[in-house]
């Protein structure tokens, strides 16, 4: 029977540490996910809940962004996405008793894993100004106050609507119709964060700032680079697609400065082997230099144009520009300079670019470990550039593969939510609608943070997520946030963004993907589009965990409603009684959603149009594929100093902890650790399990400490460190971020150690 959220916080502060292991997923992840699942849910609930999972008349999974199979299992699903799920389904209640028993200061010294742990949200709850604790408020009231804050700003621009990934594509396109009704594009977004620089490097190389592959395509290719990237913990459904690539003879080669165990050897619990010896998948670990990527695929580059016949001359006259350039580049590529970089071998390289010659149809998929880098975008044009060498784009088994980490992320930027809009879609917008949106750009969410720090926004709107344990620089985040007029939360469950507040705030409870969605048309359903842009339905089966909660459709078009008054040309009240009224509209402003309604219909849904992929059209400026030529970049780390990279435990998503272990790399009952590798241990002289003091070094030259972590020795890359967000979000300088893309350098921070006074 599901289980009573915990009491006080649990002591972290003695992490039990063993081994790392060396196989996912088998026997010991189904125990696992039916004991987590049964904590929230219970035994009945559970079983009809997660059979509903990822199914074609179920709903999305609320996790990750990995793209479902035409043919499903009984049991689609992972441990992590079932973990997801049981949270939004959990039987646990957070109600106004809740919130009078503990006034905002007690719930800001939790930690976030007890307050996610308390349950589902049940009534509007507001924080008025100079009050200790939250308190219960109508739907109605809620809407006058954020209509008398949005008045009282000087400009449109004072005001800031942040999205997170969760959200569907219907009540992403409503909420960024309604901010630019209203007149602003401050739509900073989840993305800002992660694959900001994956859509700033492909929009530049290939016209398109998502992957070029579908899931079929991983199926058929000859050879896979992970890079970057650990499935096993953050999209675990992608070890059965690299399962079936290895059966099909695909290799994989996996780069990345920690080895896990999902890319060692996968246990599919789907399978009688998968829950015995189970499928090695990783053929060549290169265990790289943390932000060495860009230095080793510009030699793979060099050691590919060296070679007589590998260049897929045809292709590179037919569909590229920029070629020469690139070349020249590439060519004066040198060896040592890529040793010091990497940290790799010459075998090692040399063994890669054989298993490179060897396949004609090759793909490469990233995640964090390529994008949050002061050079990310110039490390994922050169992955392009491999690419673009051997005509890997535009051929079935072959492309590139950014795997997006939230579930919508990838359709909230289809549908708008994005600072920078094209003037295309604007001109759409205004076409469609008859009102002039605004067209200069928006705020990011760095540049977000320094608006609020700097009183130049007011209001601070959240359609979702955790805004200030996602972002970096915690202590600069949290002083920014604490300065605006209202902050409000778009939410399913407590988190610690609630009790960071302005000067007053709302926390408005919403539906969850597992709920049904009653409307004045009747029962409602909404879409997603996963990782490789396939949109599809999502319908929810569970009643709502409380009668006071909207969905996000109903709460943006209300909010609408009041807010823009009479002014407003949008029909809001028939949008949020008919979500099919919303898709019409979609169809006719974005790019590949023609005749919506209808296709959606379809089990399975349908894959969006990519000229790439489907006929070799680059939509980019030369209208071709562009090389891209720029200086080999990578960190360069004083003496006695680690690059530390930041990164999730396996009982994490994002920044919701469903637990307190990371089995995997086996740790267990604390989340303060730090990895190092054994030889940098000996030369710093601190010994596993003693305790130290992360301190963050960086131009500005504030020191950001994160104090008391256990020291774990850990086989990672040398000169190189790993420790769990958000506890770490504060090494993280807010000004430190990629050029082009302005995201946050989370995965190359330079800190030292310091013994801790708690040691």
């Amino acid at each position: 029977m599901a289980t009573k959220p915990p009491q006080a916080d649990p002591v972290q502060d003695a992490p039990q540490v063993a081994g790392p292991q060396h196989a996912a997923a088998g026997l010991a992840a189904i125990g696992h996910t039916l004991r987590a699942a049964q904590r929230q849910m219970g035994v009945r609930r559970t079983m009809l809940t997660l059979l509903h999972v990822n199914q074609k008349d179920g709903f999305d999974c609320p996790g990750c962004a990995w793209p479902e199979p035409d043919h499903r299992h009984n049991a689609e699903f992972c441990e992590n996405g079932a973990k997801a799920v049981a949270e939004e389904a959990t039987l646990r209640r957070v109600t106004p008793e809740f919130f009078a028993a503990h006034p905002v200061a007690d719930l800001a010294g939790r930690s976030g894993y007890w307050l996610g742990q308390q349950g589902r949200l049940t009534h509007p709850m507001y924080l008025p100004e100079g009050g200790d604790r939250y308190e219960p408020v109508t739907w109605e009231r809620a809407f006058d106050i954020v209509a008398e804050e949005i008045a009282a700003l000087a400009s449109p621009d004072e005001a800031v609507f942040y999205t997170s990934g969760r959200t569907s594509n219907e009540a992403a396109f409503l909420y960024q119709l309604f901010a630019r009704e209203l007149g602003t594009n401050n739509l900073p977004d989840c993305s800002n964060m992660c694959h900001e620089s994956s859509g700033s490097a492909l929009n530049e190389t290939i016209g398109i700032g998502k992957g070029s592959v579908l899931l079929e395509d991983l199926h058929r290719a000859d050879l896979i680079i992970v890079a970057g990237q650990n499935p096993g913990t953050n999209h675990p459904r992608m070890l059965t697609a690299l399962e079936e690539a290895k059966a099909n003879g695909a290799r994989i080669i996996s780069v990345n400065p920690l080895p896990e165990a999902g890319l060692e050897r996968f246990k599919n619990p789907q399978t009688a082997k998968g829950l015995t010896a189970g499928a090695a998948l990783t053929d060549l670990f290169l265990q790289i230099r943390i932000g060495g990527d860009q230095a080793l695929f510009r030699l793979l580059n060099k050691l590919v144009l060296e070679t007589e016949g590998a260049v897929d001359e045809e292709f590179v006259r037919e569909h590229t520009h920029g070629f020469e350039e690139f070349a020249a580049a590439a060519r004066a590529a040198d060896w040592d300079e890529t040793l010091r970089a990497t940290g790799l071998t010459r075998a090692e390289i040399e063994r890669a670019l054989g298993m490179v010659l060897a396949s004609r149809r090759t793909i490469v998929c990233w995640a964090m470990g390529l994008t949050q880098h002061k050079h990310s975008v110039p490390t994922i044009r050169e992955v392009v550039n491999f690419l673009l060498l051997r005509g890997n784009i535009g051929r079935p088994g072959a492309g590139v593969c950014p795997v997006r980490g939230h579930s919508n992320v990838q359709g909230d930027r289809t549908m708008g939510i994005f600072e920078r809009p094209a003037p295309a879609f604007l001109d759409a917008l205004e076409e469609e609608f008859g009102f002039t949106p605004p067209r200069a750009h928006g705020y990011d969410v760095v540049r977000a943070i320094r608006a609020l720090r700097d009183g130049e926004a007011k209001v601070f709107f959240a359609m979702g997520g955790n805004f200030v344990s996602a972002s970096p620089d915690t202590e600069v985040t949290e002083a920014a946030v604490r300065r605006a007029r209202l902050t409000v939360h778009v939410s399913t469950k407590l988190n610690r963004s609630h009790v960071v507040t302005g000067a007053r705030a709302l926390i408005l409870p919403t539906l969850g993907r597992t709920e049904r969605d009653v409307q004045d048309s009747g029962e409602q359903f909404v879409t997603v589009e996963d990782s490789m842009g396939m949109v599809h339905a999502s319908r929810g089966r569970l009643e709502p965990a409380s009668g006071h909660l909207l969905s996000e459709p109903a709460i943006v078009c209300r909010l609408a409603r009041r807010v823009l008054g009479g002014r407003s040309v949008v029909p809001w009240e028939e949008f949020e009684g008919d979500y099919a009224a919303v898709r019409d509209r979609i169809a006719r402003v974005v790019p590949g959603f023609t005749d919506f309604n209808a296709r959606v219909a379809r089990p399975g849904g349908f894959a969006l149009p990519h000229a790439p992929r489907d006929e070799r059209r680059f939509p980019t400026a030369t209208g071709k594929a562009n090389f891209t030529a720029a200086p080999v970049e990578y960190p360069e780390l004083p003496e006695g100093r680690l690059l530390l990279q930041t990164l999730r435990s396996h009982d994490q998503y994002n920044t919701t902890i469903y637990g307190l272990d990371d089995r995997y790399r086996g740790i267990r009952g604390g989340r303060r650790v730090v990895l190092v590798n054994a030889g940098d241990a000996r030369v710093l002289g601190v010994a596993d399990g003693s305790y130290v003091d992360l301190v963050s070094e960086w131009k500005d030259g504030v020191e950001r400490r994160a104090p008391g972590f256990r020291v774990v020795v850990y086989p990672t890359a040398r000169g190189c460190a790993a420790a769990y967000y958000p506890e770490t979000n504060v090494l993280v300088p807010l000004d430190a971020t990629a050029d082009t893309s302005n995201t946050p350098a989370s995965k190359s921070v330079v800190v030292r150690l310091e013994q801790s006074a708690t040691d």
